[in-house]
């Protein structure tokens, strides 16, 4: 059977049952895996951080107070002795009474003595970009773990979807082996019939003593090759590694068409992602070179030795600016790495274009060999088959030797090993193929 693909594959057309039984396994590894759940923690942590980039732009408010008890130090000397006394002399000889006295020089210690101030002091950003960009980074970072989250979600379920497949695979090829098991055996009781009424030789007997053992090793190999299987796949949806695994067989290959769709893959918004961040980066960098105006106001009271009187109240407001005119160039050369940022990123940019281009084309090309492979291996399987079947008819009337017999089972039992293995290759094949694409599509 000839597969024709131009720019499309062949994609799932799975059985309704098998479907839903595969896509409840999904969301059920999506749910219970512990990197996803990291994962969660890292995006929580950003949006956290980016309500903290918004929480700059509201003012801050605190209440400080402090006490002060002095004594000695510097001293502010006052004459006011030397400058009143004369005045207040005078006065009183000209009103012939005392009621001017005599005053003393002050000295006033710089530090106050017995003095405290209680004041709620608010200050909040007028103009500051640097809040602003930072705002964004954090918007776009908090939107960057989020792919990132896709991406190892997509790759999680291509990894439940080939351990499923290889699980049906592996259960397959168990009843193939005990169908082969149940043929040999038959065989050999049959040759054990004819050696004792001596109508064969002891050779077929021990050949078919020798087939029995090999198909039972064979058998037991594929059960511990299946209990393998399912332990992955347990472990994937993080559940008891030996808890059974509800499955549907089909013996449909994938049937329906997929275009390409690389330029949506989550690798790539990733990297676009990556660069809006780098400009905002750059534009923070930039921004030192941008005045800051904060605003500020205290409320408070202040007085000595604990009094509080109207006079003790108070009010101190105002603005701030704040204007970097030079710091040795510091600013410039930190905006030159930022712009080598952004030039290595356009260079991953189409780098991976092409990487996941090819991914998809390699993809596309193991999926067409796997169906190819299907195809020839069932058309060699229904010859099998009927070889089988007309060995078996002439060697029961005695018109075929028992290597004869042995040579169809043999590649009767191949026949169907290899359809199976070809079978769900197809479908892992299609895996890849979907997750190169990226076109599952999550709830």
């Amino acid at each position: 059977m000839k597969i024709k693909l131009t720019f499309a594959i062949l994609c799932l057309g799975y059985l309704g049952y098998a479907q839903n039984k595969l896509e409840t396994y999904i969301q059920t590894g999506l749910k219970n895996n512990e990197v996803i759940r990291q994962h969660n923690f890292d995006i929580n942590k950003s949006m956290y951080a980016l309500k903290e980039a918004r929480a700059l732009f509201y003012p801050t408010v605190s209440l400080n107070g402090s006490y002060t008890k002095a004594e000695g130090g510097r001293t502010i000397d006052i004459p006011i002795g030397d400058m009143l006394n004369p005045v207040y002399s005078t006065l009183n000889q000209i009103t012939n009474s005392n009621a001017f006295p005599m005053l003393e020089n002050q000295s006033v210690l710089i530090n106050p003595d017995n003095f405290y101030d209680a004041k709620i002091h608010t200050t909040m950003p007028l103009l500051n970009f640097e809040i602003i960009y930072n705002k964004r980074i954090k918007t776009q970072q908090t939107t960057l773990q989020k792919i990132e989250l896709e991406i190892y979600q997509r790759e999680l379920v291509k990894e439940i979807k080939i351990a499923y497949y290889k699980y049906l695979q592996s259960v397959e090829g168990i009843k193939i082996y005990e169908d082969a098991l149940a043929l040999v055996k038959e065989n050999q009781r049959v040759n054990q019939a004819l050696f004792k009424n001596e109508k064969i030789n002891r050779t077929a007997v021990l050949r078919s003593d020798n087939e029995v053992i090999r198909i039972q090793a064979n058998l037991e190999t594929a059960r511990q090759t299946s209990n393998n299987a399912r332990s992955y796949f347990n472990f994937l949806l993080n559940q008891k590694l030996d808890t059974a695994i509800e499955t549907d067989q089909s013996e449909a290959p994938p049937i329906e068409v997929l275009s390409e769709n690389t330029q949506n893959r989550e690798e790539l918004q990733k990297l676009t992602q990556a660069k809006e961040i780098n400009e905002n980066v750059s534009k923070l960098t930039s921004s030192y070179w941008l005045p800051k105006v904060n605003g500020f106001a205290d409320f408070g009271i202040q007085d000595f030795d604990f009094e509080a009187e109207k006079n003790s109240r108070y009010y101190f407001a105002g603005v701030g600016l704040e204007w970097n005119i030079f710091s040795g160039n510091k600013n410039k050369w930190k905006l030159k790495q930022v712009e080598e940022d952004s030039k290595k990123i356009i260079s991953q940019t189409d780098n991976v274009k092409q990487q996941l281009l090819l991914q998809f084309q390699v993809s596309q090309n193991n999926l067409k060999s796997a169906l190819e492979q299907f195809y020839a291996d069932k058309n060699q399987k229904q010859s099998a088959k009927k070889y089988n079947d007309d060995i078996t008819k002439l060697y029961k009337e005695g018109q075929a030797i028992y290597i004869e017999l042995l040579d169809a089972q043999n590649q009767w039992v191949n026949a169907q090993l290899n359809t199976n293995i070809s079978l769900y290759n197809s479908w892992i094949a299609f895996a890849e193929l979907e997750r190169a694409n990226a076109t599952f599509t999550f709830n």
